[in-house]
């Protein structure tokens, strides 16, 4: 008892922005602990009632789809820091119009693509793009369509967790996705009792799910805690689509090159190994995922904290969180080393004899996870800041880069590849950020690094 008022003080001490922060930190690990032990239970139940094949198929689609968040335009990332910025000045009409203009553009935007989509689904031939057997295609078919519609549907409702990051609550977006998971979970978990192998009954057990756990949460946090900025047809602005775009492009482009880099990534394997080998890769992956899971959990309070505090100029505060970051990611790194020793072992006792996968796998991913913390860590600081126009160019240069690399290495090296490719990017970009927050940080950023 004593142990725990202890902590409750140290963790409610100290300045308010830092309170907000640690108390979201605090959260977010039991949260997210749970979130971590729901994906790894989720791959054996769902490998338990689908084969190896049939899973990768739905992660390559579940990656297809993913591609289709640039249509946001950035629009949920621009208003998180344009409402953090009204929330840190006290102007609750100006937030209340940036949400519902958010909310109006991403209606306008995705219901026709939802339309689109489903007529040219079906005229594709599915099967042959991801190279598995011409049976799948009609069941790809049917499964694409539930995936579109609940994408669409979910990309509308997302805008509720740019409300929640503006407020500084991250810890609350991040329980949505939870209940999210464990009603996917369960579902997944039913079907493998009461339902033969179907990939078009998975995808409804991953994507209704989901939506569904998104729309009552839209609901009752507008209802009662977001109640001051909740969304209205009335306070729609066409000033705040320029105030919210202007911003929103540039992270649009950084979304492109998310979807670029990382969900071409089983789209490739897929073409150059085969949907097997996609599953192989995720479970590798979604181990050593742990790490950054860990790390995002820490940082993902500092981007709109970062905002209020370059907005109230308040470097000191800025410099103290960044040095302790640094030294949160040099000893994740040495959590990284031993789950990489222990990679074997956790494997055999995760999926058994049902995948295998090879130890220079999860070496080269281990790797990327290491120099992507780095890069997230820079990047929070960037984009708390606004001064995104640098890291826009370079990521642009980077996509370019990268799908001729990919291609190139993959042709010869399959998996390895394309893992290489991402490796070799992330390095460079994680270079020119570091650059950047050490100039931003020392309050000695101009040209291009300060804007």
């Amino acid at each position: 008892m004593f142990y725990t008022n202890s902590l409750y003080k140290k963790i409610s001490s100290g300045d308010k922005r830092s309170v907000v922060v640690r108390k979201n930190i605090c959260y977010s690990l039991l949260i997210k602990g749970i979130s971590i032990c729901l994906s790894f239970l989720i791959v054996p139940i769902t490998l338990g009632y689908v084969d190896a094949e049939i899973y990768g198929v739905w992660l390559t689609l579940s990656s297809i789809m993913t591609w289709l968040t640039f249509f946001d335009i950035g629009f949920t990332q621009g208003l998180k820091n344009k409402l953090a910025e009204a929330i840190a000045k006290n102007d609750w009409s100006l937030g209340k119009k940036y949400v519902s203009t958010t909310y109006g553009a991403m209606v306008v935007i995705f219901f026709p693509l939802f339309l689109v989509l489903e007529l040219i689904i079906p005229h594709i031939n599915w099967a042959s793009i991801l190279n598995v057997n011409s049976t799948f295609n009609n069941d790809i078919i049917k499964a694409l369509s539930v995936v579109a519609a609940c994408f669409c549907l979910q990309m509308i409702l997302n805008v509720i967790t740019s409300v929640i990051a503006a407020f500084q609550k991250v810890a609350l977006s991040s329980l949505i996705g939870v209940l999210g998971q464990f009603v996917s979970f369960i579902s997944v978990y039913l079907l493998s009792i009461f339902v033969t192998p179907s990939l078009f009954a998975l995808s409804l057990a991953f994507s209704c799910m989901g939506v569904m756990v998104f729309l009552l949460a839209t609901i009752v946090l507008f209802s009662s805690r977001f109640r001051s900025v909740s969304p209205s047809i009335h306070y729609l602005s066409r000033q705040c689509v320029g105030d919210i775009f202007n911003l929103g492009f540039k992270f649009f482009l950084l979304q492109i090159q998310y979807i670029v880099y990382y969900q071409t990534t089983n789209f490739l394997i897929s073409n150059f190994a085969g949907a097997t080998e996609v599953t192989i890769y995720n479970i590798a992956y979604r181990y050593m995922n742990i790490v950054t899971m860990l790390f995002g959990i820490i940082v993902t309070p500092l981007w709109p904290a970062f905002t209020e505090a370059f907005v109230k100029n308040d470097y000191n505060w800025m410099n103290i969180i960044f040095k302790k970051m640094i030294k949160l990611y040099w000893f994740l790194n040495l959590l990284i080393i031993l789950m990489l020793i222990l990679s074997p072992i956790a494997y055999q006792i995760w999926v058994g004899d049902k995948v295998l996968i090879p130890f220079a796998l999860t070496l080269i991913i281990a790797l990327y996870v290491s120099v992507t913390n780095w890069a997230t860590l820079n990047v929070y600081v960037i984009n708390g800041s606004g001064k995104i126009k640098l890291q826009t160019y370079v990521t642009v240069i980077g996509m370019f880069v990268f799908i001729p690399l990919a291609i190139l290495l993959a042709s010869n090296m399959g998996t390895y590849g394309v893992i290489s490719s991402i490796l070799i990017v992330n390095i460079i970009l994680a270079i020119i950020y570091s650059i950047q927050v050490t100039k931003m940080l020392s309050n000695r950023a101009t040209g291009i690094w300060n804007k």
